[in-house]
């Protein structure tokens, strides 16, 4: 089961090689072998779908000045700079000072080995990829600026190496969209939620997005041109995608309804309007509405239809979480999902804690077919209807919360642990058996330790060293709770 993301990931990702212009005469040939060399990785990095501008070899401190405004120009989000061969650090120092960006040198050499016996100085400088890399992490860090990473390998059948380029084109991915994503917004948070406030200049400040304030009357007057036949259509579609079981213990819970499957239908079509309208990237939102009102019906039918986006690349956040919409764009970038989540009971048996939430939640990482309830009431919120249950896929898993420090900076608190399989509660909410070593109630304790939001997103695979890249191309500070 897999709903079709409706925007492509991209990045815009620029790769420049270096070397050093004394060995050309020195040792012919050599240049056509190492700009080869370039070509190649630039090919497999096209692989992974991003855009990649090739800005050639640089070999001496001019080359770097001058590429320095065709970088900025480029408008990028990642740079590879490929180490060839030994090359001085003046033909880096210009660039890492300039850009923003993260850099990342790759030295990957074409031999596994070398051929000591029929070695030569030129096999040496074909292979040199490594030689110049502690020069240019200490120019990088005498002059203040973020050491850049390290991919290390070999240039052929080094799946490692070929795992951390893809890893950094999932990293540019997020970056190019939080950057410019236009996230919706309407309502306020739950009354007395005060970890739900949040400053939407300091959003745009950390992350580079735009919170577009919407009306909830928005959705009531695009739901008035939805069509018979898109109902229809959009009811197939969640049948598709949805189991529909008998209930369980659960008094609140029943068979879904003819009528709550149509009126999420209805909410799911009009949704899809609003970010049309809007031209959103994703929704946080909490709107009661009065009682009876077309309003109320129309809003607290959504989780749906907002199910459907967050699957296909639009994450739609209850509560009005906006930091927690921003984890799961990010999460849903890098490509392992982003479930909105919170901790529900502890299991002091087994030793897990329930990882789960009422609300929209994204489908693709579920565990099997989701499921569909109808529940006769929301708890804590008014209103029935179709409500989503299901747990995360078997296996790693990690979350990310955006917290917010006493100074009003934002801070990634992540964590892995594994889903496992198990009963989870029949309530119409996602649950998933959470194991975190190395004993959950002092991880629990650790966890709140740093400051969190209680919402955090959760996706599938182990993935806090990229998430934590990511904190720090922003400039965002960042801690993993183990």
């Amino acid at each position: 089961m897999n709903v079709p993301r409706r925007k492509p990931r991209t990045a815009r990702v620029g790769i420049f090689g270096v070397g050093y212009h004394v060995y050309w005469n020195q040792f012919p040939g050599l240049l056509d072998e190492l700009q080869a060399k370039l070509n190649v990785l630039v090919e497999r990095v096209r692989t992974t779908g991003v855009t990649v501008e090739n800005f050639g070899m640089i070999d001496k401190a001019q080359d770097a000045y001058a590429l320095v405004p065709k970088l900025k120009a480029a408008d990028l989000d990642l740079v590879f700079c490929d180490m060839l061969t030994y090359a001085t650090s003046a033909t880096f120092g210009a660039v890492v000072r300039a850009l923003d960006v993260p850099i990342v040198l790759v030295a990957l050499q074409p031999l596994r080995a070398m051929d000591y016996q029929r070695a030569t100085t030129h096999m040496q400088l074909a292979n040199d990829d490594f030689c110049s890399v502690p020069e240019f992490l200490g120019v990088a860090i005498r002059m203040g600026k973020r050491p850049p990473e390290v991919i290390l390998g070999t240039l052929e059948d080094d799946p490692e190496a070929e795992e951390e380029l893809r890893q950094w084109c999932d990293i540019a991915k997020a970056l190019h969209d939080v950057k410019r994503a236009r996230i919706g917004h309407f309502g306020h948070p739950i009354e007395h939620m005060l970890d739900m406030q949040t400053d939407q200049t300091a959003l745009t400040a950390a992350f580079g997005c735009h919170v577009v304030q919407t009306e909830a009357d928005d959705l009531l007057r695009l739901s008035r041109d939805v069509r018979e036949d898109e109902i229809r259509g959009k009811c197939a579609e969640i049948l598709n995608l949805f189991d529909t079981p008998d209930p369980g213990a659960d008094p609140v819970t029943a068979k879904l309804t003819d009528e709550h499957l149509r009126k999420a239908a209805f909410a799911a079509v009009t949704l899809d309007r609003f970010i049309a309208h809007h031209q959103l990237d994703g929704l946080a939102y909490y709107y009661d509405a009065e009682p009876g009102s077309p309003l109320r019906d129309l809003v607290t039918n959504l989780i749906v239809g907002n199910s459907l986006l967050t699957a296909a690349g639009f994450p739609m956040c209850g509560e009005s979480d906006l930091k927690t919409c921003l984890a799961m764009l990010l999460m849903d970038r890098l490509g392992i999902g982003g479930s909105f989540a919170e901790f529900h009971p502890v299991d002091f048996r087994e030793g897990f804690v329930l990882v789960g939430h009422d609300g929209p939640h994204h489908i693709n990482i579920a565990e099997g077919r989701p499921v569909l309830r109808s529940l006769l009431r929301y708890h804590g919120k008014p209103g029935s209807g179709a409500s989503v249950e299901f747990r995360i896929k078997e296996g790693p898993i990690t979350m990310l919360s955006i917290g917010v420090k006493a100074d009003g900076k934002f801070k990634f608190i992540l964590a892995e642990g594994e889903s496992v399989r198990g009963l989870i509660p029949a309530t119409g909410n996602t649950n998933t058996r959470g194991f975190f070593g190395p004993d959950i109630r002092g991880f629990l304790k650790r966890w709140v330790a740093e400051g969190p939001t209680h919402h955090f997103a959760l996706g599938v695979g182990h993935h806090a060293a990229g998430l934590r890249h990511i904190a720090n191309a922003l400039g965002i500070e960042s801690v993993v709770v183990r």
